[in-house]
């Protein structure tokens, strides 16, 4: 297992503390010079830290780190107007990852990355698990939110298809920040990844191929697949 984690409300709450706007386009955060600090010492300081402690607390051995370590990430600007902001693209060898993986260690990401000239990028973890997940052959990926799964007609979908997350996001019916996140599903779909699941619920389900049956939130899909189909290819 690998864990990809953001800050979002940390952040928020932090640029409020520190007077800094908090603004945001089609769910990424327009992130300037001051910002881009605060999101580091938030994200891949102060939570990170937290995450990996409650980890090895509960004797799961874990370590912590960024998409900056080791040069196996780089950022491009998503777009200059969100300041930096950045997408992620494999500038490494992902070798030591799976490496720790098969020594029984959990690697933990935080999603700051680093661009060519090595300025820090705020890079949102939905697109940073997305590349993760491609980069070291990942099965299955798992988005877990404080959202049931993706809700569409006041109703929790138990399954999307590429085609309704497009018609969904031109509907304006699936907004802020699931739209990255639905955009970051499509892309995996697209190179080859077949199982991905979003939802809340997921600290009290085992993630054995016999506990993922009884996830309850959305499995975004290759093609629109019944329930009964879903459940037995998971």
């Amino acid at each position: 297992m690998i864990i990809v984690h953001g800050a979002g409300k940390d952040i928020t709450e932090w640029s409020n503390k520190l007077g800094l706007k908090n603004e945001f386009v089609n769910g990424h955060r327009v992130t300037t010079k001051e910002q881009m600090d605060v999101v580091a010492a938030v994200q891949a300081g102060m939570l990170n830290s937290k995450v990996v402690a409650r980890l090895n607390s509960l004797n799961i051995e874990s370590a912590g780190f960024t998409g900056i370590d080791r040069g196996t990430f780089t950022a491009q600007y998503l777009d200059k107007n969100l300041g930096f902001v950045g997408k992620p693209v494999l500038s490494g060898s992902t070798q030591w990852i799976l490496d720790l993986i098969n020594k029984n260690v959990v690697p933990v990401f935080s999603s700051v990355c680093m661009n060519a000239e090595g300025d820090l990028m705020n890079v949102n973890a939905d697109l940073f698990a997305e590349t993760l997940a491609l980069s070291v052959s990942a099965d299955t990926v798992f988005f877990a939110s404080d959202v049931d799964g993706v809700i569409l007609n006041g109703k929790v979908k138990k399954s999307l298809s590429e085609d309704e997350i497009l018609k969904g996001i031109e509907a304006g019916d699936i907004t802020a920040g699931m739209v990255p996140k639905l955009t970051s599903c499509i892309e995996l779909l697209n190179k080859g990844l077949h199982k991905i699941w979003i939802g809340s619920n997921i600290e009290t389900t085992s993630l054995s191929n016999s506990g993922e049956n009884n996830l309850h939130g959305t499995w975004i899909t290759t093609k629109h697949e019944s329930e009964y189909e879903l459940l037995r290819t998971a």
